[in-house]
């Protein structure tokens, strides 16, 4: 096993100093950073535009992907949507301190379990330079400190915003090392953050399945993470056309890239031909590139699925879609191809909703709902640090207060144990 890097060991213990300060620093003052990171984002937008322009040259010329291409690409609208994000998350409860729960035991002593920051997060995400604010505010938010490593892809990008993130740290003379973003591009900085187990409390990876499973196996540090998202849209028989044909249509085409874009239709036997013919003319009218199982290939627009099409992350404008016979059905195909990330059921009945929303066990359900809207900002928590699919702590978007764990304040009155 190499050494890990003197750099990072430094990043480590300067982090770990930030956060010590951190986790008993006023509501105040790191609504006061926060505020101020936003109004330096807004100040500065010049640079960022400029730096992201670097990026997208040197993404093209590196051969991205459009999907790839437009998680890096910023512009006035998305430099307004990360400030108000900063905002967002500054004008929320502060999680730290907060009692989960208060009780009195017989021997006289008053327990509360109250919520503690994590620590010291590391973020590693690639191409989407928005991540650098949304994970520095939320750990900050939580009373964290964080060390960020993006990837090459969004370096410039990266810098600016993180410019901002400081100046809004120094403005509440908070300290300027609890949000760190990693200088090098070195490969080996990830791979030393994932064994930092001294200085890193959790890693949280933002990204695609090919940085996100190398997280996954090589990390020593506890990991927030999802795979893939592998996320269906069943349009059950009591589906309500309109509704139907509107969600579908959003879930895939609104933005491909991300990983809460649908990727696999199921249509309810009954409607192939109805209701399920119109959403498949609506998808191929907008440009989507139809991958169907059996009972569907006689619809125009449509090709062929192969068996691999299915429990596949496309990120582009290509769906799979496959038949089922009821709401069960639709169920044991996400059992089956899933990731546990999210799934939408479009139906009026509620006993079809009911029994979709018990018995599957992704992150995040939805009806009559876009999946698209699998997002923490969209969840009314500012911003996220990712989508976790795990069962153990964090799921669904990762907000502040999932950042956060819990100790327990004991108090007695001279209390002793018989």
């Amino acid at each position: 096993m190499t050494e890990i890097s003197q750099d990072m060991l430094d990043m480590g213990t300067r982090a770990r100093a930030a956060a010590n300060l951190l986790a008993s620093a006023t509501s105040k003052a790191k609504t006061q950073a926060l505020m101020a990171a936003a109004d330096a984002l807004d100040a500065t937008r010049a640079d960022v535009l400029a730096a992201n322009a670097q990026d997208m040259v040197a993404g093209r010329e590196k051969g991205l992907s459009s999907a790839m291409l437009d998680r890096l690409l910023l512009d006035d609208a998305r430099i307004d949507g990360i400030c108000a994000a900063l905002r967002a998350i500054a004008a929320q409860d502060d999680p730290v301190g907060a009692v989960m729960a208060e009780w009195d035991r017989p021997s006289g002593l008053h327990i509360q379990r109250v919520r503690t920051p994590l620590g010291v997060i590391g973020v590693i995400f690639e191409s989407r330079p928005n991540v650098t604010a949304d994970a520095g505010a939320l750990c900050l938010k939580a009373g964290n400190a964080v060390i960020l490593r993006g990837g090459s892809e969004s370096v410039h990008s990266s810098r600016t915003i993180h410019a901002a993130l400081v100046a809004g740290l120094r403005a509440a003379g908070l300290p300027e090392d609890a949000i760190q973003l990693v200088q090098t591009t070195d490969r080996a900085a990830v791979a030393d953050m994932l064994r930092m187990v001294e200085h890193i409390d959790v890693i949280v990876p933002r990204g695609g399945k090919g940085l996100v499973g190398l997280v996954q196996r090589e990390a020593r540090v506890p990991v927030f993470a999802h795979l893939e998202g592998i996320c269906h849209v069943y349009v059950d028989v009591a589906a309500d056309p309109a509704k139907a044909r509107a969600v579908v249509v959003n879930a895939k085409t609104r933005r491909t890239g991300i990983c809460g874009a649908a990727e696999c239709l199921l249509l309810h036997r009954d409607i192939v031909n109805t209701l399920g013919a119109e959403i498949i003319a609506d998808l191929a009218a907008a440009g989507v590139e139809l991958r169907v199982g059996e009972g569907l290939q006689h619809l125009p627009g449509t090709t062929p699925a192969s068996p691999d099409d299915f429990g596949r992350e496309f990120l582009d404008m290509i769906l799979a879609v496959a038949v089922v016979d009821d709401v069960a059905g639709a169920i044991a195909h996400i059992q089956r191809f899933g990731s546990s990330h999210t799934e939408a059921i479009i139906t009026e009945d509620d006993s079809a909703a009911a029994e979709f929303f018990a018995r599957l066990d992704s992150a995040i359900l939805m009806r009559n709902a876009s999946t698209q809207f699998a997002d923490g900002g969209e969840f009314g928590l500012g911003g996220e640090i990712g989508i976790a699919t795990g069962k153990m702590h964090a799921r669904g978007p990762v907000g502040a207060e999932q950042l956060t764990s819990f100790k327990y304040l004991v108090t007695g009155d001279g209390t002793v144990r018989a």
